[in-house]
This record gives structure tokens, sequence and C-alpha cells, in this order.
């Protein structure tokens, strides 16, 4: 290593070699974005120490940052050619050029000098094989052969087709555990829901396999080519079998494939996959009746059924051979210990009880489900029709006892009996989900039988009342004072209730996608006014990014669906929601669009959340589009709202909003007593997270008015509260504005360090938000005179928002332009060429910050 001990005070070295060592391991197991802002602040702080360098540039590298990467070297070879005469090390240069050729070796999870010991966990995401799986070895043992074998061209894939309840699942779940020992780097699994409405995102298998992988939240990008690209270049060098179950076609799973000759895939589907190029297809054939027989013994008990051979057979036959039915058929006789097989063989005889279309293929499907339901009692079979109507991906039992209009006791004991007859599934304690085609099944059963036809609306107007109570009385306890929950529908039930806001939080974000997919699913019925009031009571979900997609298309569909039933009062609310939405992604047209809209619809209505929150978000995209007397207007209307129903939460956002709005006019002390203002209120108040809020405001105006030292205390607070609420995007503007504030006080390696934590925490805010703090990184690291990698962080910022027509563009061109590069610096004082860092005098705010920008109304 070059220079070390030259600036070191005694026993500094000794840490800095643990530190090392310690990174080292972080990059090993793959955390790659959440070292990089560590790696900043260190090579701030020894800027001769190249193996630092080494290791920021491979994290910023396998964090798709490979331009800031090539960045690093260059202030490196610049720096030690000025201040020592040298080059880089042999080392370091190596590094360079196997990144300049995009060297596989470096993708994530393959070490650069594997240090020993240091492996990650394979994944082993397999399902348990059925323990009574019976027959099929021979193809068991053929699929085995297919998947370790060695192909003539790529990777070996071997897709399964075969109508519902054929076994494929089964059969791909016994021959990857038969192959596994081949896959020593893991298995992955997923189930695509390919026969369902609503098949699974490969956008989101990849991010869920990524993680599986190793690979940080913060290094998964957005787009589906992207991680497509990431979850290749991870599997390369690798031995992973990846099991695709239940896929709907061939475009569904080929982002999903891996490229990597020495991996596998094994896919499931309805569909047989000819389009799958380079795939082995096999068709998946019913039971032969000697092994039919077979499983059906397993689960009724081989005594039994080989005491009534031949009424075993008639059952197995009747049910088409298929192992789904004989599964469903055998639980049923098993649990009646009572029958005899050849009651249930008379059962099954019964025309009257057995559709006609029993035979192989999709209706021998439905007619093995009419099977077992046929002969549920009157409770069950309501039950199983009823829990099938709602979109969410499973339901909980509070909810399913008032979906079901039942104590939690009796509905559990009907949940139970259901999962014991195989036609529910239990998939923790207390939540419950369907076999995609049993829900579909029972979804055609209460189209069928549900009497009155008007009966699947009440249950899930059950409910959304159940949904809405629940989020709305955590609602309220998250924000004393707040006057929103005196304004939605007063539901028929009640929901639950809790004892802390912690325990809310934690009901809302566990519940998310089921209220989301039921409020969007109730878009087009009458029930579209109180979908929209559980949008408005759960936009937590949404602003702390963890939710912002699938919300955002809740909330288009109950405003269309509002807009074109004529509904002004669900139209306006819903439209306020995506405006919203649209703010903190940065879709400014949209967002001025939308909320415009909302304001007349809600003027129409006479709604009060709308006539406050619409000119309040209004305000918002004034100040991001530098129209601060528009902004000053629209906020001045919406206090005059909040206060005319006595919110004052909303109140003092809008005085956070309005200090901001100073800010931009230049009128400091004026924005000083707004936030302080608006602070007291959220203070007196006692809410916790809109505390958080307000000194988010405080510490923005005092870092303008450069009481520095005050504004890095606020935010810091704020930083702990956001964190613990779950506001994953407010932490990273948190992180962002303290970079600021650090780089107004010269203290750049701060600044560096809370700006590439905030951009850890990537996609929370658009790719507008992400320029934005790639602008003050590259400030802060020029500051540093990493300027190499601060133009890097310019050019990318730049391209977004070229991308994107912002008018920030112009300012990030003149810092291309206009930077030279500057003497070296060290942030803690001194000259490099004498003392091992150079005196760093305080940069001028005004050439480091750029123009203030506000954020989301922090009352919302």
């Amino acid at each position: 290593m070059v220079g070390s001990g030259v600036w070191h005070e005694e026993g500094e070295e000794e840490d800095l070699v643990l530190t090392e060592a310690r990174l080292d391991l972080a990059l090993e197991r793959g955390l790659h974005a959440e070292a990089i802002s560590e790696l900043t602040a260190l090579t701030a702080a020894h800027p001769l120490r190249e193996r630092l360098r080494e290791m920021l540039m491979l994290a910023l590298y396998r964090s798709g940052r490979r331009s800031e990467a090539l960045a690093v070297y260059a202030d490196t070879q610049r720096l030690l050619g000025e201040e020592l005469g040298i080059t880089p090390s042999a080392t370091l240069t190596e590094l360079q050029l196997r990144m300049l050729r995009s060297d596989a070796g470096l993708a994530p999870g393959t070490p650069v000098a594997p240090p020993a010991g240091a492996a990650l966990v394979p994944p082993a995401q397999l399902p348990a094989s059925v323990a009574d799986f019976t027959g099929r070895e021979a193809l068991v043992r053929e699929l085995s052969e297919r998947l370790t074998g060695t192909p003539e061209h790529g990777t070996p894939v071997v897709s399964i087709a075969g109508t519902g309840g054929i076994g494929k699942t089964a059969t791909a779940v016994h021959a990857a555990h038969a192959a596994r020992q081949h896959f020593p780097d893991g298995q992955l699994y997923v189930d695509l829901r390919g026969a369902g409405a609503a098949p699974t995102d490969p956008e989101a298998v990849l991010g869920a396999f990524l993680r599986a992988l190793g690979t940080p939240d913060a290094a998964i990008p957005d787009g589906l080519e992207e991680r497509a690209a990431l979850y290749r270049s991870t599997l390369s060098g690798r031995r992973v079998l990846v099991l695709l179950d239940n896929a709907r076609d061939a475009a569904q799973i080929r982002p999903l494939l891996p490229g990597a000759e020495r991996c596998a895939a094994l896919v499931t589907s309805r569909t047989r996959m000819a389009d799958l190029e380079g795939a082995s297809l096999v068709d998946l054939e019913v039971m032969r009746p000697e092994e039919a027989f077979a499983l059906f013994a397993q689960i009724v008990d081989r005594e039994r059924a080989e005491l009534e051979r031949e009424e075993s057979m008639h059952v197995v036959a009747a049910c088409g051979f298929l192992p789904l039915a004989i599964r469903i058929a055998a639980s049923r006789l098993a649990a009646r210990r009572t029958w005899t097989v050849s009651v249930l063989a008379r059962k099954l005889a019964d025309e009257r009880r057995r559709l006609d279309e029993l035979r192989a293929g999709d209706l021998a499907v439905k007619a093995t489900f009419e099977l077992g339901y046929g002969q549920l009692e009157p409770d069950q079979a309501r039950a199983f029709r009823l829990l099938a109507l709602p979109d969410g991906p499973d339901i909980s039992l509070a909810a399913a006892a008032a979906l079901l209009d039942l104590s939690a006791v009796r509905a559990e004991r009907l949940l139970e009996s259901l999962v014991d007859i195989s036609l529910l599934e239990s998939v923790a304690p207390g939540r419950y989900r369907y076999h995609d085609l049993v829900r579909l099944y029972a979804r055609s059963c209460a189209e069928r039988d549900e009497r009155p036809a008007a009966g699947q609306d009440a249950a899930l107007s059950r409910l959304l009342d159940f949904y809405l109570a629940t989020a709305a009385h955590g609602y309220a306890i998250e924000r004393p004072g707040d006057r929103t929950v005196d304004h939605v529908a007063r539901p028929a039930g009640t929901g639950l209730t809790f004892t802390t806001s912690a325990d809310a939080v934690e009901w809302l974000f566990n519940e998310a996608d089921c209220l989301i997919a039921l409020a969007q699913q109730c878009a087009p019925k009458e029930l579209r006014g109180r979908a929209a009031d559980l949008l408005t009571v759960a936009l937590d979900v949404a602003e702390s990014g963890a939710k912002s997609r699938p919300y955002e298309c809740a909330a288009l569909a109950v405003a269309e669906a509002g807009r074109a039933a004529g509904d002004s009062w669900a139209a306006g609310r819903a439209a306020a929601m995506l405006g919203h939405i649209y703010n903190f992604t940065g879709r400014f047209e949209e967002a001025d669009q939308e909320l415009s809209r909302a304001l007349e619809l809600g003027r129409a209505a006479g709604d009060p959340i709308v006539a406050s929150r619409a000119p309040n978000q209004l305000g918002i995209t004034a100040l991001y589009r530098n129209r601060s007397k528009d902004a000053e207007r629209h906020f001045t209307q919406a206090l005059a709202a909040f206060r005319a129903i006595e919110d004052e939460p909303g109140e003092a956002s809008v005085l956070s909003n309005l200090s901001r709005t100073q800010l931009t006019l230049g009128h400091i002390e004026s924005a000083l007593e707004l936030a302080e203002a608006a602070l007291a209120i959220y203070r007196r108040l006692g809410s916790s997270l809109r505390l958080a809020n307000g000194m988010y405001a405080l510490g923005i105006t005092l870092t303008r008015a450069e009481r520095l030292d005050e504004a890095v205390g606020q935010l810091t607070e704020a930083l702990v509260i956001f964190r613990e609420c779950r506001q994953q995007r407010w932490e990273g503007m948190t992180h962002f504005r303290l970079a600021e504030t650090h780089l107004t006080a010269g203290r750049a390696a701060h600044a560096a360090e809370h700006a590439e934590q905030a951009l850890a925490l990537r996609g929370l805010g658009g790719e507008w938000r992400r320029g934005t703090i790639l602008t003050v990184l590259g400030r802060a690291l020029c500051a540093l005179g990493e300027t190499d990698r601060a133009h890097a962080c310019w050019r990318e910022a730049l391209a977004i928002h070229e991308r994107l027509g912002s008018a920030e563009q112009e300012e990030v061109r003149r810092l291309l332009s206009g930077v030279s590069r500057p003497p070296l610096t060290d942030p803690r004082g001194g000259d490099l060429r004498h003392s091992g860092g150079p005196k760093q005098t305080p940069p001028n705010p005004t050439e480091l910050i750029s123009e203030d920008k506000t954020d989301e109304p922090p009352a919302m």
C-alpha cells in the first residue's frame, strides 16, 4: 500500500487494517451499495491508501456505477502522480483493466481475491417434496439427467406441461430435490401464478432472486432489463438450479432464465412452451392406474384401500387419474373414518354429483374440485366461495372473519377444516390462501351458487369496512389532531384497535398488498367511495416508497371509475392521492394536471379533504417548477381550508411549506418563524412521524440561515424517527439534506457519506430525485479533489434530467463545463505535500448548494 503510516497517528494503522478486513467481508457478502458510503468517507480521510480505493472501485462497479468506479481510478492516478510522483499499484491497474473489459469475474458474488472462509449462504428455496409422492420414477430420473447433463447449447432448460391438477409441481419439486446435489451454489423457486388473473411480475421475481443470491436491496436496479442483466451476471460462475413453477407463457419466464452454462432451469406450466428456444419439452400425462391407486392408498391407509381395492380403483378412475383430484377425494375419506371406500365410490358414481366432463383436461380439474365442494357442509361451502372473492394474495384470520361475518373462533374453525381437506392453504399462523386453480373454481361457485347474487358484493363490503376501520384507527394514532378520519365513511363493522403506533404501522405494512388490491377491485363497484377513503388513510405505505406502484394503480383505477360513474367524491379523493404520488416520484406535469382535476371534483362534491390537500400539493408542485408566487397562493388557500376543519397537523404542514416558499424568495427570517411555528404544533400534538417532518423542514431552513450545527441536530433527530417509522423514502431524503448541510459547513467528506446513504435507498423517489442526489454527491466529491468521480456523477445526473426534461439539467451542465480540478485537499486540514492533507477552505454555500427544493407535505 502506498503511503501507509504517513499521516496516521499511533494505533490508527491497526484500526484501518481491521476496518479494511471488515469491509472486505462485507463486499464478499454482497453488501456493495451499503459499503460505498463508508468507503467514500474513508478514502476522503486517507486519500493515498490504495486498498481503500480498490474496495471503493469494486463496490461502485458491483452497484452498477461503472463510470464512477473508473473515475475513482483516474482520480487516484492523478493524485499519486501529483503528490508522490508514482503510478497506481499493479493490483489497482489490473482492476481498472478488468472493469474496462467488463470482466465477468467482477460480477456480484465473484470475489476479486476471495478471503478464506468467507462465503454466502446458498439459497435453498425448493418447497418440501410431497411426503407421499408416488410413481413416475422413470420420469423423475429423466428430468434429473436433463438438468444435470451437458446441453449442446447454453443452459439446460426443461419445461413440464400439463393440465391443472396433473401433478406438475409435485413432479418438478421431486425431480429438483433429486438433482440438487449437482447445484451446490443454491436452488431458487418461485410460483409465477400463471393460471390466475394476475401472474407474478418477472421484475418482482428478479428482485427476490437477487436478494436470495446476496444482492442488497440498494444494489437492485429498477426495470426488468436491468434486473435481468444483473441476475445473469450474478449467476455467472455459479451452479444454481432455478425452478419456475406455474408459468403463464414463455414471455413471462425468459427474463428469469439463467445465462450460465453451469446453471439449469426447470419450468412448469399449463401451456406447452413450444416457443421457448432450446428447452426440452415434457408433456405430463395422467397417472397410470397402479400409480393412482398407490397414491390413494398412501393417503387413506394402505390396508383400508387394499380391503376394498375394486372400489378404490373406481374412485381413482372417477377422479380421472389426476393426482390433485385423487388427493382431494382421499383426504375427504381419510377425514371420515366411518366411511368405507365404497361409500365414497357410490357418491362419485352418482351423476348428479359428478360432472359429465370428468376427464383429463381443464374440465376434469373443475370436476375434481366439484367432488370436494359437493361434500362440504353448508357453512364450509359458503366460506369456500366467499373467501375466494378478494383479489389479495392471501387473507388474515381477522379479515376472513369480517368477510364471512363470523366471530374469529368460528371463522378459524371453518378455515382450518378447509385446510384439512386441501381446499385452502395455511401459509403462516393466522394467514390463509388458495391454490390459484382452486381459487378460480371457488369464484365460479360463488357466481353460480351465492344467492342472492348481491351477497358477493356484501362480502367485499364487509371486508372493505374492516380494512377501512382498522386503517383509520391506525391513522388516527399516528396523527393526533388530524381531522381526516372525521371525513371518511363510517364503516358498518368494526376493525382492529391498537395500543401503540408501532403496532398500527406493523399491521398496515403487513396488510398493504391485500388492502390496496381490494381498493382497486372495488373501483368499478358502488363501493368505490370507501375504496378512495381506504387509499386516503393508507397513504403511508405509498409515501414510504414500499408500495408506491400498486398504490398508484389502485388510485388511478378508482379515479377513472369515479369519473366514468359521475362520482365526484371518489374521483376527487383518488385523484388527490394520485397527484401526491406523482409529486414525490418527480412527475410534476402529471401531478399538476391530476391535482387541478382533483380540486375541481372536490369542490363539486363539497369534500373538505380534497379542498385542503389538493391545494397544498399544488403548491408543492409549483415550488418544484420554480413558480414561487403560485405556490404561495396555493398554500394560502390550503391553510384556510385546513383551519376551516380545525385540522392542526394540516395547518402545520402548510406552515412548513410556506416556510420553504419564503426560502425561495430569500426571506430567511420569515421562513424560520414559519418552520418553528409548524414544529411547535407537532410537538404539542405529540405526533412522532409528523414531528420528524417538522424537524426536517426546520433543518432545511436552518441550513439556509447558516445555523449549521442546529440544522444537523434537527435533521439527525428526524432521521432516527423516520427509520423507526419505516419511512425509507423520508430517511433517504434526510440523508440528502444532511449532505447539503455538511457541504455548506465545509465538511465535504460527511456530505459525500450522507449522499451515498441517500443513493443506497434507491427507487424511493423516482429518477428525478436520484439525479438531484447525484448532483450534490458530485459537489462533495469535487470539494474533496475527486473531480473525475464528481464528473461521472454529474454526467449520470445530466442524462437523467435530459431524459425527464427537468430544468435541473442546466445547472448540471454548468457544473460540468465550469469546474476545473482544484488543489488536493484533506477535510481534516493541512497540505498533503507536508502533513498528509491540506487545509480545506469552507466552500461557498451558493456554489455548493443547489436552489432549495421542497418535498412532500409532511402532514399528509
